[in-house]
């Protein structure tokens, strides 16, 4: 029969280390292994200087850039060259401009059966009181497709060149506020004040654009304008309670894609003689003009979205 081992003693054999160690309580290496907390790499100034110089010498002895003739050859060429080229098409293009027809004249190619389309026959066929509005939305719908996009797709590339990478680790953040005024009395109250009004105003611009002047892009532009004071007076904390990057992305997916369904609609219809079914109304009433509102609509969201995105990529490089 085997007698008990004291409690102490049976803690300093294998076997009890071993269990600790199956169980997971205690990591044999804790504590056992000399460590020793790296520190960065630091070198001195003149350390730096030293080897910078020692880099410059060996690569003018490498390639004996000064006293290279086939070097020096090529850099004078390069330079005719570029010179002659610029001349190139500086004669190019003079030579074109000078075959354009008089500014005014009444024979010019500006002055053709489409522009008398667009005054005499607009508001007939558009049903938008906005002679501008029912060309740029209705004639021309597409080039404006094409416009929306390229603003989606100039977002995306500033997002992609600006953009920071997120901390790792979890050190503190610099504030947003660093570089703007810390509770500007005066800056927050003139945008309690003005930024509702700025938005409304905004909204009018869409919303009436097929009726006056005004319509998506000026009125994104005026909403635009007014989150970005809206975000200087309060701080990113307060405004993506209610605009983020998710909103952001989600409103340009939406707006971009009701915009391609509804002209997908209205190009095929037109293309094969089809009578469409949305009714252009009455001229002047704010439902009429067919879809050119719901279009004006989707071109200032994405117009909006787009500015305040710039502005919050050039500012912290995030939403």
């Amino acid at each position: 029969m085997s007698r008990k081992v004291p409690e102490e003693d049976y803690k300093k054999t294998l076997s009890y280390r071993f269990s600790r160690w199956l169980s997971g309580e205690k990591d044999p290496y804790l504590g056992e292994v000399e460590m020793k907390k790296l520190l960065p790499f630091s070198e001195p100034r003149e350390l730096t200087l030293s080897h910078s110089k020692q880099q410059q010498e060996v690569r003018e002895q490498v390639y004996d850039i000064k006293e290279n003739k086939e070097v020096k050859g090529f850099s004078i060429a390069y330079r005719i060259v570029s010179v002659l080229v610029l001349l190139f098409l500086l004669a190019m293009l003079l030579y074109s401009v000078s075959y354009l027809p008089p500014y005014g004249e009444a024979a010019n190619p500006v002055n053709n059966e489409v522009s008398e389309r667009y005054i005499e026959k607009g508001l007939q066929e558009t049903g938008a009181v906005n002679i501008v509005t029912g060309m740029i939305l209705d004639y021309r719908a597409f080039d404006t497709l094409g416009e929306s996009h390229v603003l989606f797709i100039a977002t995306c590339t500033v997002l992609i060149l600006l953009r920071r990478e997120k901390r790792r680790d979890h050190e503190e953040e610099l504030s947003d506020r660093t570089h703007e005024p810390k509770n500007d009395v005066i800056l927050q109250t003139a945008a309690r004040v003005l930024v509702p009004l700025i938005m409304i105003f905004g909204i009018y611009i869409i919303l009436f654009g097929h009726l006056g002047p005004g319509g998506g892009f000026s009125g994104g532009a005026v909403i635009g304008a007014g989150l970005i004071l809206y975000l200087n007076a309060f701080g990113f904390e307060k405004t993506e309670k209610f605009f983020h990057a998710k909103t952001y992305k989600w409103m340009s997916f939406g707006a971009l894609a009701c915009y391609s369904a509804a002209k997908s609609y209205s190009f095929y219809t037109g293309a094969n003689h089809i009578e469409s079914v949305i009714p252009l109304g009455t001229p002047g009433a704010i439902l009429s003009s067919g879809l050119i509102l719901l279009l004006n609509i989707c071109v200032g969201v994405v117009v909006s979205g787009t500015m305040y995105a710039f502005y919050c990529m050039f500012r912290k490089g995030d939403f």
